[in-house]
């Protein structure tokens, strides 16, 4: 199975649980791209839309292309009262976006799924003079607030995590300079959230290596987790930085 499409068959369970961006990122998307009625938009691999609502109501022509079949028809339906709101089932990597140019491209956790070497070069090439590439991902910190049930979970892991495709990331982001982009932005905003044992069973199922798991071990690994959250008193905070890469071609 292509690795991408590890999501799509659970767009609900996603779209429930997927972590969403703060207002905060968003506004600072919009004011430095400076997104109006009049630009050009186009969202690489939109999910379930976690990142696509602040961004449809500046009025912009956007432009999604969406992987996932299951995703493109959930988030085609999900946002179908904008009319200024496309979708396209097709793979970035060899979708023909013509003459089309945008004033804004920008990810939500998508773009480190394709190789660097693909993604920069054919962004920048789809980019408006000026144009903005935004990149936007949550970093979770399990540790810190939960040091013993940090460490109760880990042997968890240890004794029955085994998914049958390992995660992997093919680009790293910082590594955009070298494609032509200028003047490189790094952003970050802070949030905690807490979670029960079952939301958070839920929350981390959805996580790609997670949904490749398999029985045996895939009962005992979130019993496990569950048991361990609630012998701490059935909860667990998770401390986010949410990151947001802001660059833009000359």
């Amino acid at each position: 199975m292509d690795s991408r499409k590890v999501f799509d068959n659970v767009p609900e369970e996603f779209d429930k649980w997927r972590f969403r961006y703060c207002d905060e990122l968003f506004a600072d998307v919009i004011e430095y791209a400076k997104i109006d009625v009049k630009k050009t938009v186009l969202e690489i691999g939109p999910g379930t839309g976690q990142a696509t609502e602040p961004i449809l109501k500046t009025g912009c022509s956007y432009l999604a292309v969406e992987l996932g079949k299951n995703f493109a028809e959930f988030t085609k339906n999900k946002f179908s009262s904008y009319g200024n709101f496309q979708i396209v089932n097709d793979d970035f990597e060899t979708y023909d976006f013509g003459k089309n140019r945008f004033d804004l491209v920008y990810s939500a956790a998508t773009i480190q799924w394709i190789p660097e070497e693909i993604a920069f070069p054919k962004v920048y090439d789809i980019l408006k003079s000026n144009g903005t590439l935004a990149m936007m991902m949550t970093h979770t910190d399990y540790k810190s607030s939960n040091e013993a049930l940090y460490k109760k979970i880990q042997k968890v892991y240890e004794e029955y995590f085994r998914p049958e495709t390992a995660y992997t990331r093919h680009l790293e982001y910082k590594n955009v300079v070298k494609y032509g982009f200028t003047g490189f932005e790094r952003r970050e905003y802070k949030e905690s959230v807490e979670f029960n044992s079952d939301d958070y069973v839920s929350l981390i199922s959805i996580q790609a290596d997670h949904l490749t798991l398999q029985e045996p071990y895939k009962s005992k690994f979130y019993a496990g987790i569950r048991d361990a959250i609630l012998s701490f008193g059935n909860k667990i905070i998770l401390n986010n930085t949410i990151i947001l890469y802001l660059i833009r071609k000359p």
